[in-house]
């Protein structure tokens, strides 16, 4: 019997709507026409062990127990989940090949591989199992990917890159939470201050952003404009250039803080002849931007529409899995395949009759176009977020479901448009000595841009000049601005942050680093870790802004700042990145940090938390009494799920509880 195992019961459905019938629905399992066998983990069924399974003495959190490090891990069924492990159990033992068919990334292949692992697989089984990485849940593609299984075996590096990631993880979130926390605890402060390798320099970040605004202090800067006439009466505008003789009066950005430098520049020009030095015409072309990966679409889509982070996730996992009209969304990747461009004229067709609006613009796509999204060496386990072959009634669909399938649909029907074409026109004039220039911006065909709406072009223009034209400068303009501060992060600026991490780095080492990654945080962890930051109440929102409260200040302000910055963190991902490609191991990896993680907790034994948050501790929990409900504990207890992952509604216990 061959049993294929999936990540989710969705995913185990499609693979097993493409196999031989008659199926046979059981508890947690499809049986196929051919006695093969098709189960599902629930997303996680084990979960690293507590510090309490190592040694009962770890319960309490005691400093002198840290760091906690243990010697042999340890995993542990999750309370919830136990029946369908029980299920995989009989059906790994009753198996005579496997097919993983975790979701097509690193985590995805740790979580099936750790199961097949704890329930005992033979190494015959084990060395023989196959892998099957579906991106697409219509029955094409499913079928397509079951026709090129691989070896499990070729993944295992990228398995023990996530194995590494977890463990480490585990143990210094766990101890740095317990050491902080402690001393919190010493200042009054009953709630948990929770550290994290991802998390914390994410709260570093905004913290400092916000420290930056409050004490921002707005100076006054100059800009000086030229009105130049042309013999025959047109006119246009040139902005000054400041000489390098100018820079001790000028800001590190390059403008001009003094007034009467300006205003001496303003008399000198006036009525002066203007000399056309140089005139550059370039006619230029810009592309389609690349269909999405997850962070650009939370990006695009918290712009556009003001989804946070975590709705854009939650509704793409609707859209792959229950209407099947996007394909895997937990993607770190914006190009495609080039087997996949035979599949275009379908994928096109499938859009345009979902939605009419769409099909308006059929004149214009050239299916034959191959833009630069077709790229096989840019492609690894999967690949960008683009709509499915499926055709479907999209009135089925929420507001934000319909919103994000026609925003991944517009960027995927770009790749087949005209590219954007524009002049772009400069004109480099002296005025009595002074450098002047003039620019001009002129749309020849909108190409892709008509689609992707939110893309407006520019439009400025000159008259028809040419070098060594006479002109003459009618008069100077003053402007006077301001310095702004910088703007508080709102969800698309703090995930385009996560993915641009680097530009916030000095060392160039790092910012290296960070740039070959993928940031801080991972596709499909970004939105987890902006939410828990609020839950842990570190972060407040104030209208479309992200703010960091009083306590997750206080917390930075006591952390050694390696901990709040991304240099770790990237070290971090840097290592593991060598790990998946076997340029590394997992003992290099693990072997600094537990040594690291000693001297952090010493540093943490000196820090003193304000005692001003005691007066922000979390209100305690209240606790049900016997024989008593509470408003909220009058409702019906949740449905739970069984091992075939439908609701079972729990029968209520008449004893008291």
């Amino acid at each position: 019997m061959i049993l294929y195992i999936a990540e989710k019961p969705s995913l185990a459905r499609a693979i097993a709507d493409v196999l031989p019938k008659p199926h046979k629905k059981q508890d947690g399992f499809i049986e196929l026409g051919n006695g093969d066998c098709v189960s599902w983990c629930l997303g996680h069924l084990l979960e690293q062990a507590d510090p309490a399974d190592y040694n009962p003495d770890f319960k309490p959190w005691r400093f002198e127990r840290l760091p906690i490090i243990p010697d042999e891990w340890k995993l542990k069924p999750r309370s919830q989940t136990r029946s369908q492990l029980t299920v995989l159990r009989k059906l790994i033992r009753q198996s005579k090949q496997l097919v993983h068919a975790g979701d097509p990334d690193r985590e995805g292949q740790l979580l099936v591989d750790e199961v097949i692992n704890y329930l005992g697989a033979s190494e015959t089984k084990k060395r023989t199992a196959q892998r099957l990485l579906i991106s697409d849940l219509n029955p094409k593609a499913v079928s397509a990917a079951l026709g090129s299984l691989k070896l499990n075996s070729e993944f295992i590096p990228l398995s023990v890159s996530a194995l590494a990631r977890s463990r480490a993880d585990w143990i210094y979130g766990i101890n740095l939470t317990r050491a902080y926390s402690i001393q919190g605890r010493k200042a009054g402060y009953n709630g948990v201050l929770s550290v994290g390798r991802v998390q914390t320099p994410l709260l570093g970040l905004v913290v400092r952003r916000d420290k930056e605004i409050e004490n921002f202090v707005s100076k006054p800067f100059y800009e000086v404009h030229a009105v130049i006439e042309t013999e025959a009466g047109e006119r246009f505008q040139a902005r000054w250039k400041p000489s390098e003789n100018c820079q001790p009066y000028q800001d590190e950005e390059g403008r001009v803080l003094n007034r009467k430098l300006a205003e001496n520049v303003i008399s000198r020009i006036k009525g002066q002849p203007a000399e056309l030095v140089k005139l550059t015409e370039k006619r230029k072309r810009e592309n389609a931007p690349l269909p999405f990966n997850l962070s650009a679409l939370q990006i695009e889509a918290a712009k556009r529409f003001g989804m946070s982070a975590k709705a854009v996730l939650d509704t793409c996992q609707a859209l792959y899995e229950r209407h099947k009209l996007l394909t895997y969304p937990r993607s770190d990747c914006r190009y495609l395949p080039e087997g996949h461009f035979v599949q275009a004229a379908d994928v096109m067709n499938a859009i345009t009759s979902n939605q009419q609006t769409l099909a308006a613009f059929l004149p214009q796509f050239d299916i034959a176009r191959r833009s630069s999204a077709w790229n096989d060496k840019k492609v690894s386990a999967h690949h960008a977020i683009i709509p499915t072959t499926r055709q479907a009634n999209l009135a089925s669909l929420s507001q934000q479901e319909s919103q994000i399938y026609d925003l991944v649909s517009r960027y995927y029907l770009a790749q087949f448009m005209p590219p954007y074409e524009y002049d772009d026109t400069r004109v480099d004039l002296t005025i009595a000595g002074g450098q002047f220039i003039a620019t001009a911006h002129q749309t020849i065909n909108s190409g892709w841009k008509q689609l992707l709406s939110s893309s407006d072009a520019k439009h400025s223009s000159l008259p028809q000049l040419s070098e060594g034209q006479p002109l003459r400068c009618i008069e100077g303009l003053l402007e006077e601005k301001n310095t702004q501060p910088p703007k508080y992060f709102t969800d698309a600026t703090l995930l385009a942050a996560m993915t641009g991490i680097s530009r916030y780095v000095t060392d160039p080492e790092i910012r290296k680093v960070l740039k070959e990654t993928d940031g801080l945080g991972t596709e499909a962890t970004r939105a987890g870790i902006i939410e828990l930051l609020f839950t842990r109440g570190f972060f407040a929102r104030e209208g479309k802004t992200i703010r960091s409260t009083t306590v997750g200040r206080a917390l930075v302000d006591c952390l050694p700042e390696s901990a709040t910055t991304p240099d770790m963190t990237a070290l971090w991902e840097s290592e593991l990145s060598r790990i998946s490609q076997q340029e590394s191991s997992y003992n290099h990896f693990m072997q600094p940090l537990t040594e690291r993680l000693h001297q952090l907790i010493a540093q943490s034994a000196a820090v003193v938390i304000p005692d001003t948050l005691k007066a922000l501790s979390p209100a305690p929990k209240k606790r049900r009494t016997s024989g008593s409900r509470s408003a909220t504990s009058s409702k019906k207890p949740a449905a739970k799920k069984t091992a075939s992952g439908r609701k079972r509604t729990p029968v209520r216990s008449k004893k008291p509880t």
